[in-house]
């Protein structure tokens, strides 16, 4: 099979193009910058996702798509976000029908069903629309909506939410506490005691494989959306700690009241931009993501993609910390 996987420098896109082409798979990684290829079945395409061209031209061969390039984070114009996420993924629409391709797999986020409140043990539900400010989950929820719609006779599309994806080289989860731990700056939304969901890599990698394997024009979760996970919830307390733990680094998180949290995320959120370009400390989503409780049951994906998680969370941490040791 022939596999478009856009996004392939992330830890997460990065390990699936790998693993596809360890199987036999002939993989065509889509990247604004490339370099040697990491694999003699892997070609590396350097484009950008909002150029309909390139990308039509990435895609000539196919069998199927892995779209995960998107634009992450809360800094930047709701133009630049719509521009990359949504148009990005209309113009994979749009090389899928140019090009026959019969399966898509759309890498979506749990947060484009977040609507304040606590999950806990829900299903994966219907993308929402209508925030103002999280021009992430915002454009997210429109693309995966519109990705989802294009499911069809000719083409099957399922969407994976992966929930708070964290393993070895990871920067974002994992690197981002540490290194706030390290600095003394590291925040606690509450009590620290709602339980949130987390995957290590190697299971959120497996499940896209799972995915892409399942879907198809028909199949049981063509144009379902589905969270991913390890399936074992913890507190974010736990999680936090046994980061900090795994890495050798001090956990002494500041304690901040949740309505405080979330005042001081609206003012930061607006004043931020003004002031720095790197990513504020506090956004409003992100006290209510830190502060309540998200967890998902884990049947639906487990079930329809005949896929099941294989890596703990225990194990997870003890592989964490030896990848620290290695590397300190």
């Amino acid at each position: 099979m022939k596999v478009l996987v856009t996004g392939a420098g992330s830890l997460l896109l990065g390990g699936v193009a790998q693993q596809l082409a360890d199987r036999g798979d002939e993989i065509v990684c889509f990247q604004r910058r490339v370099s040697e290829s990491p694999h003699q079945n892997i070609t590396m395409f350097a484009g950008d996702i909002r150029d309909r061209g390139s990308l039509t031209e990435a895609a000539v061969g196919c069998d199927a798509i892995i779209h995960g390039a998107a634009r992450v984070g809360v800094m930047g114009s709701w133009e630049d976000f719509y521009s990359t996420n949504v148009d990005g993924t209309i113009n994979i629409l749009r090389a899928a029908t140019e090009h026959r391709i019969s399966k898509l797999v759309y890498v979506s986020t749990p947060s484009v069903a977040h609507v304040g409140h606590a999950i806990e043990g829900d299903v994966a539900k219907p993308a929402t629309t209508g925030r103002k400010h999280a021009h992430y989950a915002e454009s997210k929820a429109q693309a995966e909506i519109l990705a989802l719609q294009a499911n069809s006779a000719e083409l099957g599309v399922v969407a994976l939410r992966p929930h708070l994806v964290w393993g070895p080289g990871d920067t974002q989860l994992v690197g981002r506490i540490v290194d706030r731990a390290r600095q003394g700056r590291l925040v606690m939304v509450g009590s620290g005691h709602a339980l949130v969901d987390s995957t290590y890599i190697d299971n959120a990698i497996s499940a896209h494989i799972a995915a892409l394997d399942a879907v198809a024009p028909g199949s049981v979760c063509a144009g379902q959306a589905y969270v991913i996970s390890n399936g074992e919830p913890r507190t974010v307390n736990e999680l936090m700690s046994r980061i900090c733990l795994a890495a050798g680094v001090e956990f002494s998180p500041k304690h901040i009241p949740a309505v405080i949290a979330r005042n001081i995320g609206s003012v930061v959120e607006r004043i931020w931009p003004l002031i720095r370009k790197d990513e504020p400390p506090m956004t409003r989503f992100v006290a209510e993501q830190l502060g309540t409780a998200h967890w998902f049951d884990q049947r639906p994906a487990q079930e329809d993609l005949n896929w099941k998680p294989t890596v703990s969370l225990d194990e997870g941490f003890v592989r964490l910390a030896q990848w620290f040791a290695q590397t300190a």
